[in-house]
């Protein structure tokens, strides 16, 4: 291939990597309040919660984003199923419970580094069995938007822009435009902005690893649970646990305050520290 082949090539990767991703925000903002205005029309209690709003930009989400995938991913720029990180059988599970199990290691740490600063629990007069129940709720939750947002920001859109300015860029490139997604989150600061761009970054990372999109998935998926399990907010969204009431410590630019965890420090290191032990993961896969 001569040199502008390859200029043109790589222009055209980054630029179908652009128009996944905001073809794909748009439709599925119009398709999901779409949704949302028909139903609330009929039952506007949906608004009460943002439990049914948030699984139905998932649910949509994921219709969108997938068909972008068959259309941009793998008819326009044909990609195999491996480089969209679509890697099924073994190769998936095991990536999606690697992915969750270093994640959610990660977002206890977070909370539990925030002790000596104050950080508690107190009881809320649930019990044991019902916040497990509730537990096993909010897996079944937060697994459709933590699919969505890795279809969304990881898949094609990181494997289309690597192919033009090479894994490392696009991964930082996608953080940025993932952290801009969550700008309207409730108490968002700057550095929890930072702090999701991070993440971001370790969730590059974990699809580039042995398992590829179900890997981040299983990543995304296992920081969410953590942070809820111990009844902190997630990304400034708080849920109600039954048995236990968390309550950060101070400052909250340490601890992360009433955004939860990734709007404190403590959040930038762990994320840091996961991102260096997924790129150093024996089955980080060095080529797609």
């Amino acid at each position: 291939m001569d040199p502008a082949t390859s200029a043109r090539s790589r222009i055209g990767a980054v630029a179908w990597s652009l128009v996944f991703l905001v073809l794909g925000y748009v439709s599925m903002g119009a398709l999901a309040g779409a949704v949302l205005s028909v139903w609330s029309f009929r039952n506007p209690a949906i608004w009460e919660s943002p439990v049914i709003p948030s699984l139905v930009q998932a649910g949509t989400g994921i219709l969108i984003y997938g068909a972008l995938t068959w259309l941009i991913g793998a008819k326009a720029m044909r990609m195999s199923p491996a480089e969209l990180g679509l890697e099924g059988g073994g190769n998936g599970l095991t990536g999606f419970g690697r992915g969750f199990l270093l994640a959610f290691g990660l977002g206890l740490g977070a909370i539990l580094l925030g002790l000596p600063a104050g950080s508690s629990w107190t009881g809320d007069g649930g019990t044991f069995g019902h916040y497990l129940g509730r537990l096993a709720v909010l897996l079944l939750i937060l697994l459709p938007p933590a699919l969505m947002e890795e279809m969304a920001f990881r898949g094609t859109a990181v494997a289309a822009m690597a192919r033009g300015i090479g894994r490392g860029p696009a991964v930082i490139v996608t953080a940025l435009c993932f952290s801009a997604a969550h700008r309207a989150n409730p108490d968002v600061t700057v550095l929890a902005l930072g702090n999701i761009a991070l993440a971001g970054v370790f969730l590059g990372a974990t699809f580039f690893a042995r398992g590829g999109l179900w890997t981040a998935t299983g990543a995304h998926l296992g920081w969410n649970v953590a942070l809820a399990a111990a009844a902190a907010s997630v990304s400034g969204l708080p849920f109600e646990i039954p048995w236990i009431d968390f309550r950060p410590g101070s400052p909250d630019w340490v601890t992360g305050g009433s955004f939860g965890p990734e709007g404190g420090l403590l959040a930038t290191a762990v994320l840091a520290v996961g991102a260096v032990v997924v790129l150093r993961w024996r089955y980080f896969q060095e080529d797609v």
